[in-house]
Parts: C-alpha cells; structure tokens; sequence
C-alpha cells in the first residue's frame, strides 16, 4: 500500500499528479484552472468542498473520487490466504508417516478418491483460481501422504500430482523455497518411474528458473526430457511426447534468460517437430504441450532475449491461432503478463496496458494475486497514457 490515503486531500491530488507525470500547468489547463489554483489546493490552501470539482480532479488523474477522499484506500484483499500458505508450509514440513506419528482419528482416504481430488486441485489451478487452491492444498498433501503410505503402489501418482500441484502454484505465489521443498519430495516419490519424473522434472524446471539457476536448469530439463523421448518416433502418439515437448520448452527458457539464443532456437525448433505429431487441444500429464504451446514460448523466450519487436510479431500470431482459446486460462494469462513486458520494452505502455486488461478478464488472480502480474501493473499504471480502469486497479490494490 501506498502512503497517499494518510495524506490531507491536497497532497493526494499533488501524489497523483506526480504518478501520472504531470506538470501542475498541464494539470491546470486540463482541469481548465490556473497554476496558482492548482498550487493553492496541493498546499491546503485551498479547499475542495465541490463533489463536481473533486469528479473533475479524479477525471483528469485517472482515478476513483474515492481515493481523493480517503475511502477505500486499503489495497484489496490481495494476501487474505497468507495463513493457509503458512498452512502448506506446515504440511510440506510435516514427517509424520516417516516418523510413524498417529494420524488420529482421520480415516485414510483411498488413493482413488485423492486422485480425483488432485485433480479438481490441477483444474482449480488451470483456471487460476489461486486463492482456492492455497485453501486446498493443506488438507490434500496430509492425505496424499497419509494414502501413499497405505498403498505405495496406488497412491505414488496421486502423491506426486499433489506435490507438482503445489510447486506451481508456490512458484506462481513467489515462494521458490516453498516451492523447491514440494518439487524435491514430488522427484525423491517419483523415484524409479521415468514417467512420474518427467512429469515432477516440469516444475523442477520452474522452481530452478524462478531461483535463477538457469544453466542447472536448462541441463536438469534436457536430461529429463531426453531420458522420456521415445528411441523412434513414429505414427502412434503417446502422452508422453508432451512431456518431453515441455521439457524442452522450459529449457528454451532457461536458455533464454542465460542469453543462450542458439541453443534457444534448437530447443524451440525440436519442441515444435513433437508439438506438429502431439496436435492442439490436449493436456497430457497437465502440460497443454501442442504447436500453440511452442508458440508461446517462442514469444516468451523473444521477450527473455530482449527482442521486444520479434516478441510482439509473434504475440500477434499466437491470438489469433485457433489452439490459443484451447490453452488452460493459467497458460494464456501467465503468457499475457509478458507480452505486457515486451510492450512496455518496446516503449508502448498502451498496448502494454490493453494486453492487461485482457489478462484481468480471463483470469483476474494472475493480475491481482500473483507478484509478476501485480508488478507488470504497477509499471503500467504509472505511465501517462495507461488505460484508466488499470489505474483505478492499482489504486486499489495499493501497487505502483
């Protein structure tokens, strides 16, 4: 939160007017004032008893009269689940099966019904419904632990789903070391399986780029994905194709972000022969691997290399694809905060700021409850020209 609502209501007007980059003769000749008016009301001179000249003040800054007011000051309810984060990581800390603990009078679920649990968490997560995964992940881990325990053989799948569910999210909520703990046991229970590997390898290759260990990361990921990869590719596809296709593509990004654009340029072509034989509109071992995937990433990894103009050439491509409205809301949201990016690189905070909203709309957590997406805003907000509705979003959320 900002320190601008414990501020007289002249010294709000004057703190906006700095956010928004303007000088107080253009403010006063959009609000059709003097300078010395102007100057007048930021000192307190002057008193704004006129609802209709307090509207006119939030017209030109962008902004609700309330927050001229004081109201509604507090930023949203942006960090309510900080206590169920806390909750998972009690759960992620917890050695109770390996310690021989009493459960107490919990029964043990069966490994079927967690895996239909886990699921509906996955599903949950791909519609970015954040706040309600964090809400239930406590309960699922204990259980998923408590059903391996009792039946290793039924319950490793469903265990190791529960902790890739959980690092993604943790990765997608900032919380890397959080997130490491839950990829770390998803890869130790995923063991002699190259399946379930893979499959934990994918965030593995999230947790290490968001720790910034690129090189690691983009070695961990080609090992992972070329220990999957068929000996023969061929006319039957199997689910594990997209595995070892997003393998490759978190490589590409790892490559990316370390500056590497040949070995992007590789990773990304081999990704896209696979994506070609996978098709759109799938989710393989939640994945939503297919040539629009690539797509993505293509511009994803443009961004992370730094060509902004490549990178806007190619968002306009991966829209207007039929496989993009079939990508999880997750995917498309998470992508659409950095086209934002490349935008506002490439000095175009307007289209920087449509591409927001757009993000907002599908998927109003990944603006407001993840860090990239409430940082992506608040750079947005303070340009002169941002869009009016994410001005007000950032006010209200206390970013910027």
């Amino acid at each position: 939160m900002d320190s601008s609502g414990l501020l007289p209501v002249g010294r709000r007007v004057a703190y906006w007017r700095g956010r928004r980059r303007l000088s107080q003769q253009v403010f006063a000749d959009r609000l059709g004032k003097s300078k010395s008016w102007v100057d007048k009301v930021e000192r307190g001179v002057r008193t704004l008893d006129k609802v209709s000249t307090l509207q006119d003040i939030a017209a030109v800054l962008r902004i609700d009269p309330a927050v001229l007011l004081g109201r509604d000051a507090q930023p949203a309810e942006v960090t309510g689940w900080t206590a169920d984060v806390a909750r998972i990581r009690v759960a992620l800390s917890r050695y109770d099966i390996p310690l021989a603990r009493p459960a107490g009078s919990r029964p043990v679920p069966p490994a079927g019904q967690v895996a239909r649990r886990v699921a509906h968490a996955w599903t949950t997560f791909q519609h970015a419904s954040y706040p309600q995964v964090v809400a239930l992940l406590p309960d699922l881990l204990a259980d998923a632990e408590r059903a391996h325990a009792a039946d290793p053989v039924a319950g490793r799948g469903p265990l190791v789903e529960t902790y890739r569910v959980t690092a993604s999210l943790l990765v997608k909520l900032a919380a890397p070391e959080l997130a490491w703990l839950a990829v770390d046991r998803a890869m130790s229970t995923s063991a002699d399986d190259p399946v379930l590997v893979a499959a934990a390898a994918v965030q593995l290759g999230q947790v290490l780029r968001a720790g910034g260990e690129m090189r690691v990361a983009k070695s961990a990921m080609l090992a992972a994905a070329y220990r999957i990869a068929p000996p023969v590719i061929g006319h039957d596809v199997s689910p594990e194709l997209s595995l070892c296709g997003t393998l490759l593509l978190q490589a590409a990004l790892a490559a990316a972000t370390h500056g590497d654009d040949a070995a992007v340029a590789g990773l990304l072509d081999e990704a896209d022969d696979l994506a070609t034989l996978v098709g759109d509109g799938h989710d393989h071992h939640r994945t939503g691997f297919g040539p629009t995937a690539v797509a993505v990433a293509r511009a994803a990894t443009a961004v992370e290399l730094g060509d902004a103009p490549g990178a806007l050439a190619r968002h306009e491509e991966v829209i207007r694809r039929d496989g993009w409205r079939w990508l999880p809301v997750e995917h498309r949201a998470a992508y659409l905060v950095d086209a934002a990016r490349a935008h506002l690189d490439g000095a175009d905070p307007v289209g920087a700021g449509r591409v927001l909203v757009d993000a907002d709309q599908i998927a109003p957590a990944e603006i407001r409850h993840r860090p990239a997406g409430r940082e992506a805003l608040a750079r947005v907000a303070r340009e002169p020209d941002a869009p009016t509705a994410l001005v007000q979003l950032a006010a209200t959320l206390g970013v910027g």
